[in-house]
């Protein structure tokens, strides 16, 4: 994976609201995954939402860990 593969996102972490870069390697497809707030250390879970046609990037959703996304 190269750097200038990942897609970069400024999202807010839903606990601190604190604004932070993400960066998303679409080339895995659509996906959950964690990411700790760079800010308050608090696990955000993340959905990824890939085209299957396209390879590109369409969502990313935050949510706090007992959330259900």
């Amino acid at each position: 994976m190269h750097e200038e593969e990942l897609d970069s996102r400024t999202v807010r972490c839903p606990y601190c609201d604190t604004a932070f870069d993400l960066q998303v390697d679409a080339s895995q497809g659509s996906h959950a995954t964690w990411e700790d707030c760079p800010c308050c250390c608090a696990p955000i879970q993340l959905r990824i939402e890939v085209s299957p046609v396209s390879g590109e990037l369409e969502s990313v959703t935050l949510g706090r860990d007992d959330d259900v996304l």
